[in-house]
């Protein structure tokens, strides 16, 4: 059986730009897939088609065991979604704003005055609950936008980029709040560029890179697909870089990388911390003092790098499509 969410196939086109190229997705319940992706990669396209913003040009999807083609409308009773920007009526109060999307959800006043309640407290925004909207900061405003798409408890989410444009501390408050989520149950699609939040938080990642799903695994297994670890050296004077590059050679498992600017070499190796004990006391046998030194493992920036030739955390250099769903670039790829 298909997960929770599940698309087959997906395209949908722009004018002369495929934003969305044969999209596959398989979403197991009560899991959280990240979609990783620069701006422009197909990911708030995929989640519009998903959530029934946009219909696709080919392709089928079902969410919540819902064909998202043939009953649009038992799919928006069945999800949550957060989108790049706080979808939030900045005159009416925090408590304003959610009971309002309770009455469009047809709850009881009662139930959704008492929803507000518990949403604003579990959001850190009781203090704050009867000032009106336009007077939050930007965390506050996105942490109420994700409360009101979760006034009706769905138990799919999808969130489009949430923590965009946050400070550290409230990432990591909203962090909090989507793990929470999870383990309640809730089913979560997630578009990020930041590769720490999809390291963080999504249990399966799929990169998508100019409308495809280019590779797709869990954080340890696309890490792996670049290689084992490396140990990385910066030696105090660079005299002695020729002997360390000797010595790391003697250790690693491929070329050694040298950097003359940063005094840093690179070597893949096998062998973990027992193996980097052993490097240490071999340089500090030869007398090369060493400013750092570590064993590193890749990260999801290596991954990415490796996979599309350019790093995630960048914005695409064309329009992107993707911001609005009447537009018609003029270019001719979409990244």
């Amino acid at each position: 059986m298909p997960g929770a969410i599940y698309a087959e196939g997906l395209v949908k086109t722009f004018g002369d730009v495929r934003a969305l190229d044969g999209v596959d997705l398989d979403v197991p319940e009560g899991t959280v897939l990240g979609l990783l992706g620069p701006n422009g990669a197909g990911k708030t396209t995929a989640v519009r088609c998903l959530t029934t913003l946009l219909r696709p040009d080919s392709g089928r999807a079902f969410v919540a065991g819902i064909d998202v083609l043939a009953h649009p409308n038992e799919v928006r009773r069945s999800i949550g979604l957060s989108g790049q920007f706080a979808a939030v009526d900045e005159y009416l109060t925090g408590r304003e704003n959610l009971q309002m999307v309770g009455q469009l959800y047809q709850m009881r006043a009662r139930a959704a005055k008492a929803r507000a309640v518990e949403l604003l407290e579990q959001f850190h925004l009781s203090d704050a609950a009867d000032r009106p909207a336009k007077t939050y900061s930007g965390g506050m405003r996105r942490r109420l936008d994700l409360a009101a798409a979760l006034v009706v408890s769905p138990p799919v989410m999808f969130m489009d980029e949430p923590t965009t444009g946050l400070d550290p501390r409230n990432r990591q408050q909203l962090w909090e709040v989507i793990k929470q989520l999870v383990s309640g149950g809730t089913t979560l699609l997630l578009t990020t560029q930041y590769l720490e939040e999809a390291d963080h938080l999504a249990h399966d990642i799929a990169v998508v890179d100019r409308g495809h799903v280019i590779a797709r695994g869990t954080s340890d297994e696309l890490k792996a697909r670049t290689g084992g670890e490396r140990v990385e050296v910066v030696v105090h004077e660079r005299e002695h870089m020729a002997t360390a590059a000797e010595v790391l050679t003697g250790f690693g498992k491929g070329a050694t990388t040298v950097e003359d600017h940063t005094r840093k070499l690179t070597v893949p190796v096998t062998g973990g911390a027992k193996l980097l004990a052993e490097v240490i006391r071999e340089l500090d046998t030869r007398g090369i003092e060493i400013d750092d030194i570590g064993l590193r493992r890749p990260t999801l920036d290596d991954v990415f790098l490796s996979l599309t030739g350019h790093a995630a955390e960048t914005k695409a250099e064309d329009d992107d499509p993707e911001t609005d769903p009447g537009h018609q670039p003029e270019k001719e790829a979409a990244k």
